[in-house]
């Protein structure tokens, strides 16, 4: 059996899907992060004729199962797969996660409900739309399927914040920092951020943020930095807070502009504004938080304004 860079298993008849471009595969640079981080790159359009039979065959809506023999149907049961990853893909990129679901639920029809990956790209979905339980059953089925990877434990482990289960995401958090090359500043982030969530071992998480930015060159992630801004207000440390916050936050402001410069309009981009946008409402509400706790009331309201208007809402995952 062959196995990703991320310890799925890959079907020998099934080329796995490609990574984003940036090479993360799973949870986020945001503290506790967002699906667009971990989708597959969109793919080409299948050509003319390809693409008429599967529009046909999706209108008809028949089942994968009676349209014939498994050595026909082989490959036009991967160009659905595509098709239907690229249109969830362009759906979330315009923020339609609701429609993104949909095209991953016929992808997961059409191959199975034994491929790792699918599973943990609709589970980041349907964490996205509210759906924790769900995303929970279909991060446990990919961590059956593939043991050694890392991606549906991270979503788990986030699914089970919002749910409330704290053990679980606890768990989670720790064995992805067990599996991972020892220091790993992704790892150690995400166990800091969702120990800060649950608000458990405190003095842990600030050790863990601690040890990751000790491993990166300066200047540090804007996501680190804001994990460590959020922890320092949670153990009463709010002066340090608001200046790594304001750090976090003109950090996450650069990254957006240089997004933009860059003048891509394409899938890609768009999901990397998507996630930055997200993680600015994450910062804005941590800093209005922090603001309060200071005595800065009106920037305090103005950030928790600005997060709500962006997106933030910790029963969606965007926390």
């Amino acid at each position: 059996m062959r196995y990703d860079r991320d310890g799925f298993p890959i079907p020998p008849d099934f080329d796995p899907l490609p990574y984003a471009e940036d090479g993360r595969s799973a949870a986020p640079p945001l503290p506790g992060g967002p699906a667009a981080n971990w989708a597959p790159a969109p793919r080409r359009r299948a050509g003319g004729l390809k693409r008429s039979l599967i529009i046909s065959l999706l209108l008809l809506g028949l089942p994968p199962a009676i349209l014939g023999p498994e050595n026909v149907m082989k490959g036009i049961r991967m160009a659905v797969v595509r098709w239907s990853l690229d249109r969830a893909q362009e759906m979330e990129a315009e923020d339609d996660v609701g429609g993104a679901l949909v095209e991953v639920n016929r992808a997961v029809e059409w191959l199975g409900e034994d491929d790792a990956t699918l599973l943990c790209y609709r589970a980041w979905l349907r964490l996205y739309t509210g759906d924790a339980p769900g995303a929970i059953d279909d991060a446990s089925r990919a961590a059956a399927i593939a043991p050694l990877a890392l991606p549906p434990l991270r979503v788990r482990g986030l699914a089970s914040v919002v749910s409330g289960d704290v053990e679980q995401a606890l768990a989670d958090a720790t064995t992805v920092v067990d599996r991972s090359a020892p220091g790993d500043p992704d790892a150690l982030n995400h166990r800091a951020y969702v120990r800060a969530l649950v608000g458990r071992k405190l003095p842990e998480a600030l050790a863990d943020i601690d040890a990751a930015l000790a491993t990166v060159d300066e200047p540090a992630s804007a996501e680190l930095l804001d994990t460590r801004g959020f922890i320092l207000h949670l153990l009463g440390r709010d002066q340090e807070a608001l200046e790594q916050m304001n750090e976090a936050i003109e950090g996450m402001l650069q990254q957006r502009r240089r997004v933009r410069f860059a003048g891509d309009d394409g899938v890609i981009a768009k999901l990397r504004l998507r996630t930055i946008e997200q993680g600015l409402a994450v910062m804005f509400q941590h800093r209005g938080l922090i603001c309060a706790k200071v005595g800065h009331e009106e920037q305090a309201r103005q950030d928790l304004a600005k997060a709500q208007a962006m997106g933030y809402d910790p029963q969606r995952g965007v926390f």
